[in-house]
């Protein structure tokens, strides 16, 4: 009898796919950017200029951003665990390939190797997410995996630098790429799609199924599995608020990718700080991220749960998290190490807090269009990648930092007005096809 109950209760296979995708996204942004701690010291090695760096920062983006769309359409198509294993592998190994480089040009190359092997991961997460957790669910557990990009970069901060500093900037990229090869390898032997899971109890998939989960995507899918089709394509970039989320997360990235790239050099050089004393300061507002996106994804959850709409308990944390990235701004104006500190915390926390932007797209794109979808979101999102880094190197190139930290601010204040104008109600966008045809049946 005991044995009877203990079959009728639902599992919680899906938190432990969910820890996996957290581990997927700490080695993510580990490789995408070591070159941030490894800037002053390359740089130095391979005598490159702001300008040469900033170029370096956004080569990632080039590749990663032009290949959002191909990507999330091969997460469709193929299925986040053979996707996710080959891009696990390939770019931990370009990265490992990284500490052999003997100027710009190699690493140049490199970076943008790095980028394209990298663009199907976002897409992945966000179809994963989709098939495992129900709608209530959903928001706590994008916090939860995207929190892995701040907390693992966080503790890793200063592990990094001190790896450096044992086995220079050259043992660092061999180190961090060995790491992600030895994990690919985990992540083919242990994921599983909902369906094919032997973990997962019948209950636990009826929870996840009724809640709104899609945990078999061949059956919205179908048509994936011909090609790519321009009209899908034109879906995805015909609606409103789908352009209200695109935009917001460029802004969003904007914020995002001064961390990842310029904040190390920005206290080293522009401020004159000890570069292992720069490695625990850069660590406390990448902690404050982590505290952000936890907090914005178990409220917006709550929210939901409570009876708030889904739009103001998705678009409300986000919102008021761009608002507070304006904080970085204040950091012109103060000279004290502590309060350069705050103000760069104050504006990650916000950063994290608006980063459950994911979650929108999980509620907003047409059923069989959401990894194609995630993947325009990534693609306009990371544009941020590109543009970010060469624009702070260029305002940066007389040795005054402030204009880039203005630029900055002024594109978390435009995102939060993209969100505040833009999306609407949220509710799963039927297709203009389906919807035109509903039209007919009416009249």
């Amino acid at each position: 009898m005991n044995h009877s109950l203990k079959e009728k209760l639902p599992t919680r296979a899906r938190y432990g796919i969910l820890s996996l995708v957290f581990i997927n996204v700490i080695i993510n942004y580990m490789d995408r950017s070591n070159i941030s701690v490894a800037a002053s010291a390359m740089g130095k090695d391979l005598a490159l200029n702001s300008v040469q760096l900033g170029l370096l920062f956004s080569a990632f983006g080039w590749a990663y951003s032009f290949l959002q769309i191909p990507g999330g359409w091969m997460v469709d198509r193929f299925g986040p665990r053979v996707m996710y294993t080959i891009s696990l592998c390939t770019w931990s190994l370009v990265t490992l390939f990284q500490g052999f480089s003997r100027g710009f040009f190699s690493l140049f190359g490199l970076r943008l190797a790095t980028g394209a092997f990298e663009a199907p991961a976002f897409p992945a997460n966000n179809r994963i997410v989709t098939s495992w957790f129900p709608d209530k669910e959903r928001a706590s557990a994008i916090a939860m995996y995207t929190s892995g990009q701040f907390v693992g970069l966080a503790f890793l901060t200063p592990v990094l630098t001190t790896i450096q500093a044992y086995v220079s900037w050259r043992g660092l990229f061999i180190i961090t790429g060995a790491v992600g090869i030895i994990w690919s390898v985990v992540w083919y032997l242990v994921y599983r799609d909902p369906k094919q899971s032997k973990k997962a109890s019948k209950e636990e998939l009826a929870y996840i199924a009724e809640g709104g989960g899609l945990i078999d995507p061949k059956e919205n899918q179908k048509q994936d599995k011909q090609k790519l089709q321009w009209k899908d394509l034109k879906e995805t970039l015909s609606h409103r608020k789908l352009w209200g989320i695109y935009l917001g997360q460029f802004a969003v990235n904007s914020t995002l990718w001064f961390f990842l790239t310029w904040f190390p050099t920005y206290l080293v050089q522009y401020r004159g700080l000890d570069f292992i004393k720069t490695g625990f300061l850069a660590s406390l507002p990448f902690l404050a991220a982590f505290i952000g996106v936890l907090i914005s994804g178990f409220v917006s959850d709550y929210m939901v749960k409570r009876g708030v709409t889904m739009g103001v308990a998705r678009k409300t944390p986000i919102i008021i998290g761009l608002l507070l990235s304006i904080a970085i701004i204040g950091a012109n104006y103060v000279d004290n190490t502590a309060l350069i500190i705050v103000f760069m915390t104050i504006a990650f926390f916000g950063n994290g807090l608006a980063s459950i932007t994911w979650s929108l797209v999980s509620q907003l794109a047409p059923k069989h269009l959401v990894g194609l979808t995630g993947g325009v979101f990534n693609f306009i999102g990371s544009l941020a990648s590109i543009i970010v880094p060469i624009v702070i190197g260029y305002l940066a190139k007389g040795g005054n930092f402030a204009p880039a930290l203005v630029f900055i601010a002024v594109l978390a204040f435009l995102g939060a007005l993209s969100y505040i104008l833009l999306v609407g109600k949220v509710e799963r966008i039927v297709p203009n096809e389906l919807a035109e045809n509903k039209g007919n049946l009416h009249m």
